[in-house]
């Protein structure tokens, strides 16, 4: 069983910057692979990014490639979302998500998730 509570999120105006955190509770979180997703209201939630369990792979969505930087720290078991340069359209509320298979964008790989942080960014 992995709890996870994110932070950091809160209103920026456009490109400024926020750095998300989501502290993990439970044995598994060194051994799983971590992602950020978002959801804008009315709109599905999708991918931003995931990091393996040892941060040797990272992977983005194009639409934040260059801006968002993923990173995690296992000794405090965090994951991180850095990001810069936000848009207005990067509003959103940000999940994070722990999946024991692997490293993957698919959400339906993902067994647990954080209860989200909103962002908001004003133009």
């Amino acid at each position: 069983q992995v709890q996870l509570v994110e932070s950091g999120g809160g209103l920026v105006q456009a490109g400024g910057s926020l750095r998300l955190s989501c502290v993990a509770s439970g044995r598994t979180f060194s051994s799983s692979a971590m992602g950020w997703f978002r959801q804008a209201p009315g709109k599905e939630r999708e991918f931003v990014a995931a990091i393996s369990w040892s941060a040797d792979k990272r992977y983005y969505a194009d639409f934040v490639k260059g801006r968002f930087t993923i990173s995690r720290d296992n000794a405090k078991n965090t994951v991180y979302l850095q990001m810069n340069s936000l848009k207005p359209e990067d509003t959103a509320i940000y999940y994070c998500a722990a999946a024991a298979r692997g490293v993957t964008g698919e959400r339906d790989w993902y067994d647990y998730w954080g209860q989200g942080s909103r962002v908001t960014v004003s133009s």
